[in-house]
């Protein structure tokens, strides 16, 4: 310690969400990842919501009836700005998708579900919320620059170390705002200085990948999660989502 003043948490999210610098292992991690990311980049085009809704067939009754009130959900929000869609897309993951872990859900330790994919099974993990979330909104036409899925270190008490690995959604208005935090642990959307539980490790979106805070580090590879966020995009995209 320096003994200098230590930086708040809005500080630290705008660090911590910074695009790579001096780190060499991230810095190779963004040339291996260029050309997965460039699979990634998508136009806004016009919400076909009903090709969403067909989509859902192949994910059973539940999927058909959870994407025919997203279909409704997002006529009603279609044309509105940005601040008029966070809570009621906020609001819609959390409600439809009951918390459920991979291994139970999936049989698979780690699966990153298209917005569809959960919205069929009605459940899903940290993940899910975030990216069915990003895909709806971005799908309305929130420009993907202003949205990222960021690995943070929840604190929760009881947990192991005192916090476990989670994800959530950030929406930045202009590019060196603060975040709001879209998080199925939370109903509410604040912004990241009212979130002193939850410490940024890395994040991305469909334009890159950036650093956490200090020598912290995900476990394991990101470029592993990041295979599979191809793989949720991938789907997403044939699904009719943007």
């Amino acid at each position: 310690m320096n003994g200098s003043r230590l930086p708040g948490p809005a500080a630290l999210w705008r660090r911590a969400c910074r695009a790579i610098g001096a780190a060499a292992w991230l810095r190779a991690a963004m040339l291996r990842l260029l050309a997965a990311l460039a699979l990634v980049a998508v136009s806004v085009q016009a919400v076909d919501t009903d090709r969403i809704v067909r989509s859902a067939q192949k994910y059973g009754p539940t999927g058909v009836a959870n994407a025919r009130a997203l279909q409704q959900l997002m006529t009603g929000l279609a044309g509105r700005d940005d601040a008029a869609r966070l809570k009621p897309v906020n609001d819609f993951y959390n409600q439809r998708l009951a918390y459920m872990e991979d291994i139970d859900n999936w049989g698979v330790q780690d699966y990153w579900a298209s917005p569809l994919e959960g919205l069929g099974k009605g459940a899903g993990d940290c993940e899910d919320y975030a990216i069915g979330k990003y895909f709806t909104l971005t799908t309305l036409g929130v420009p993907h620059a202003r949205l990222r899925l960021v690995y943070v270190r929840a604190s929760i008490a009881g947990a192991p170390n005192g916090y476990v690995a989670h994800m959530v959604l950030a929406y930045y208005p202009t590019p060196d705002a603060e975040p709001l935090v879209l998080d199925n642990l939370r109903p509410d959307i604040h912004p990241a200085s009212e979130r002193p539980d939850l410490l940024p490790v890395f994040s991305f979106n469909a334009e890159g990948l950036w650093q956490g805070v200090g020598s912290i580090r995900a476990s394991g590879d990101p470029l592993v999660r990041l295979s599979k966020w191809r793989g949720a995009v991938e789907r997403a995209r044939q699904d009719g989502f943007q």
